[in-house]
């Protein structure tokens, strides 16, 4: 029967709201204070600053770098050297990324053949039953042949079929090798479109001349948009020491914002430079820091054998990331967060009625002033749903 019941008045009632003015300054302020407050978020909030009537685009980007500089390396294995880009940019060209080699471990003329291996608790041996023929570990320089062979006057290692001599890099270079490179200089060319309002432009803006091109590096105050970017102010931005990074290298972001208000005329459309270091470089992350690779420079000698010089590269890779969104009035966006502010004021009728109806003392009065309960007068005031007259 209750099942029946609410099934009738689910089927056979209406409700309809009712308008009742209730005179009171609390429920007045309350409500007053809500709808103030709402159209406080729509005007401020979405309009002005998320600026809700415009349609948005994300940014599509290309970056191409160059670095220029020279430094000159005076060392008792390499003797004077002159070091430019082509030594020390590797490799010459990647994606949104350029690595500038800062420090260096060189195993000179290094050339296939027998010799020991660098000592440690693995490869240290006694007697020749120490060494296992055709053992390879994952730190091996080589393939051990079984033997146990001088490494100095005071050391014995089992010898290995190798590139010899094996490198050893327990000892990195302090201060770094190329310490000059923080004068060299990085130009960053990007090149931006955003598709949907088919605007384009790049970072050298056209207010920059050629003659300013050549002279000017980016300063956040006198030449903010300069794309010519000294390496040793980008890791200084970043709050780092450029002496000490370059020791063991690290891996620095170059960041380009392209934040357009496209309702404005396009030359307010420009760049806007950050950096930061991306590896972590503190006292809590001590284990295998900074950033390094190693590559090989190889020769033919005159007997025809090969040899090679094998270099542990240090260094600082710069990542130029590129990001930023296009906004352009539009109706749609405008009527969509148009209505959803007008619907957005029900909360503040929501808001009142539960003040009236459970929290106020008079509570009971004002939901009998709220709720009317009408029949349908077309049955007859005596007659109910399912029976008859």
């Amino acid at each position: 029967m209750v099942s029946c019941g609410a099934l009738r008045s689910f089927l056979f009632e209406y409700d309809t709201p009712r308008i009742v003015l209730i005179r009171s300054r609390k429920v007045g302020i309350i409500n007053r204070a809500v709808q103030l407050a709402i159209l406080a978020y729509v005007i401020g909030w979405v309009f002005l600053w998320e600026k809700g009537y415009q349609e948005t685009d994300s940014v599509v980007s290309s970056v191409t770098t160059k670095v220029k500089g020279v430094t000159l390396t005076n060392t008792s294995t390499l003797g004077a050297r002159i070091w430019d880009v082509a030594d020390y940019v590797i490799p010459p060209q990647e994606k949104n990324t350029v690595f500038v080699m800062t420090n260096a471990i060189l195993t000179l003329n290094q050339s296939q053949g027998r010799c020991p291996e660098l000592p440690d608790d693995k490869t240290e041996c006694k007697v020749k039953n120490s060494c296992v023929p055709g053992y390879v570990s994952t730190h091996s320089n080589g393939i051990q042949t079984g033997k146990c062979i001088p490494y100095n006057s005071s050391v014995k290692t089992c010898e290995v079929f190798a590139w010899c001599p094996v490198e050893d890099d327990n000892h990195i270079p302090k201060p770094a090798f190329l310490q000059e490179a923080e004068n060299f200089t990085i130009l960053v060319k990007n090149n931006i479109w955003y598709p949907k309002f088919n605007f384009s432009k790049r970072n050298i803006l056209p207010t920059i001349s050629s003659t300013y091109l050549k002279n000017c590096i980016y300063d956040s105050r006198t030449d903010p948009f300069c794309p010519i970017f000294r390496l040793g102010k980008i890791v200084e931005a970043a709050g780092q020491n450029f002496q000490e990074m370059a020791v063991e290298g690290g891996v620095m972001a170059l960041q380009i914002n392209w934040d357009c208000n496209l309702d404005r005329a396009a030359s307010h459309c420009v760049p806007r430079y950050s950096f930061r270091r991306l590896d972590n470089k503190d006292s809590a992350h001590t284990v295998s820091p900074g950033y390094n690779f190693r590559f090989a420079k190889y020769y033919k000698n005159s007997d025809g054998t090969e040899s090679r010089t094998l270099v542990k590269a240090y260094g600082i890779r710069f990542d130029i990331i590129v990001f930023g969104k296009a906004g352009k009035f539009d109706v749609i966006p405008t009527m969509i967060n148009i209505g959803s502010g007008l619907a957005l004021f029900g909360v503040a009728t929501v808001l009142c009625d539960i003040v009236v109806l459970y929290c106020m003392k008079k509570r009971y009065y004002y939901r009998e002033k709220k709720y009317k309960y009408v029949e349908d007068y077309e049955l007859g005031v005596d007659e109910t749903y399912g029976t008859n007259s």
